[in-house]
């Protein structure tokens, strides 16, 4: 039974509200970040502001297009949406306009749109629409393999282009994942694969590996529920070291730092593969694989960055670890932020008032670091409201998802939501000095036509289904 809704009455006017203020707002900083004496008018077309007071427009006009539209569209076209998409990325690495060394642009009628932007929303719709489909189960290798390729085929596109910051905002739909039923162990395998990454930029090698090695007997001992198991495989590897540096002292040849963990390795893992089989303990294998998975995952993140990595690549996550300060060159788009956001001190310069951003010192001041000028001429009360309106936003929009009777709609908005997360928590961190520099913008706020219009839809379009869930009667 269908029942008859006023949709005006049933949107959800909180995140309406929220939006509009973020818009608004973000607007103003865009403002403040370009303000001169010669061009005093927030309405200058000739200006950026005046641009992106367009974009804010088109972004209304396109929101009202999507609740003109009817509900069931968005379901039954995602498909055909998602394979648009696929196709604009494609024309892009074709006849793209290169800008800041990526392809990531096309020019139509004069305006330039960013594709990626967009697929985010196709794919957020495409997996919200398989993973809705009758008796798909997601732990399943066909499953695995469609949503991996539904998720992997556009990253893979646009790191081509190549845009990497674009590219690493996919990985976010691993909290959609987990949300419907991804096991919790993947969700931690993933995390730890993080933490040990990050470890290896920061400590020495020889330490990873003995941290990971200390984590594996532990790990073991936890499974069995047998403390004992853990010992003896500590003792292994100390007998290990000890053997290992009998070799080092004795030997008439100095091995280096690679043959020596690999000589030691070696004699760890068939040593426990000794005592395994003499112990009878089980998971043991299954642990130590997981564990020389590792190992080898440090030595590959090493030779990726000192192989792989250009020098100032290499030179920008430094300066994000606290390794090296370059204020000069590398590091200065991320020292000038930071000084931007000092400035501002618990209340701020006032606005129109700054002068880092104003005087040009924090470059891209309205595109991705557009927090600095929330940070100086607004002050900690400023940039404690912005966050204070996403976490809300956020907040919602889970609230939201939870309480939608169509599994599309629910995952659908967990989409919006991770997306809108992963683009948030980023870019203030990047601006802070907590992840490195990759030109992620921050939404609402950024400059940037093609972010509003795709920001604002992603939003909106959740809006549209949360209106219509008591549509259809229980």
């Amino acid at each position: 039974m269908i029942r008859k809704l006023n949709i005006f009455e049933e949107i959800d006017w909180i995140s309406v509200g929220l939006y509009l203020f973020m818009v608004i707002f973000g607007w103003m900083n865009i403002f403040a970040s370009n303000y001169n004496e010669q061009f005093r008018s927030i309405f200058d077309l000739h200006q950026n502001y005046g641009d992106q007071l367009i974009w804010i427009l088109i972004s209304l006009l396109s929101v009202i297009v999507l609740f003109a539209l009817d509900h069931r569209f968005f379901y039954f076209f995602t498909y055909p949406i998602y394979g648009f998409g696929i196709i604009l990325l494609i024309a892009v690495l074709l006849i793209g306009s290169r800008v800041h060394g990526s392809k990531s642009w096309i020019n139509i009628f004069g305006f330039g749109l960013q594709p990626s932007e967009f697929v985010k929303i196709a794919v957020a719709l495409t997996v919200a629409r398989y993973l809705s489909g009758y008796n798909v189960r997601l732990m399943t290798w066909k499953s695995i393999a469609i949503i991996s390729g539904i998720i992997g085929l556009p990253v893979l596109l646009i790191i081509i282009q190549p845009d990497f910051g674009t590219a690493i905002v996919f990985s976010c739909f691993i909290f959609v994942l987990y949300r419907e039923g991804l096991p919790g162990w993947i969700l931690g395998f993933s995390i730890f694969t993080a933490v040990v990454f990050l470890m290896t930029l920061l400590l020495p090698k020889t330490v990873v590996i003995v941290l990971l090695f200390t984590c594996g007997i532990i790990f073991i001992g936890i499974l069995n529920q047998k403390y004992t198991h853990s010992l003896y495989s500590a003792l292994v590897l100390i007998g290990v070291y000890g053997i290992v540096r009998m070799i080092v002292y004795f030997s008439p040849f100095r091995p280096d730092v690679y043959m020596l963990w690999l000589i030691a390795s070696i004699l760890s893992a068939v040593i426990l593969i000794v005592v395994v089989i003499w112990k009878k303990i089980e998971n043991a294998f299954f642990v130590l694989t997981i564990l020389f998975v590792f190992i080898g995952f440090t030595y590959s993140v090493d030779y990726v960055f000192h192989k792989v990595l250009k020098p100032h690549q290499q030179t920008r996550v430094n300066i994000l670890l606290g390794k090296e300060t370059d204020v000069r060159g590398v590091g200065y788009n991320l020292n000038q932020s930071k000084i931007a956001i000092g400035a501002g001190g618990f209340a701020g310069k006032g606005f129109l008032r700054g002068t880092q951003t104003k005087l040009n010192y924090v470059p891209e001041q309205s595109t991705d670091f557009i927090f600095c000028t929330v940070g100086e001429e607004w002050g900690f009360l400023g940039a404690t409201l912005v966050i204070i309106a996403f976490s809300a936003l956020l907040f919602r929009l889970i609230v939201l998802a939870e309480r939608q009777r169509s599994a599309f709609a629910r995952i659908y908005g967990y989409g919006v939501f991770s997306i809108l997360f992963f683009h948030f928590t980023i870019n203030i961190a990047m601006t802070i000095g907590l992840f490195p520099v990759v030109g992620i913008p921050l939404p609402f706020f950024s400059y940037g036509g093609s972010s509003m219009i795709a920001f604002t839809i992603l939003l909106f379009l959740f809006l549209r289904l949360d209106a219509v869930r008591k549509i259809y009667l229980k």
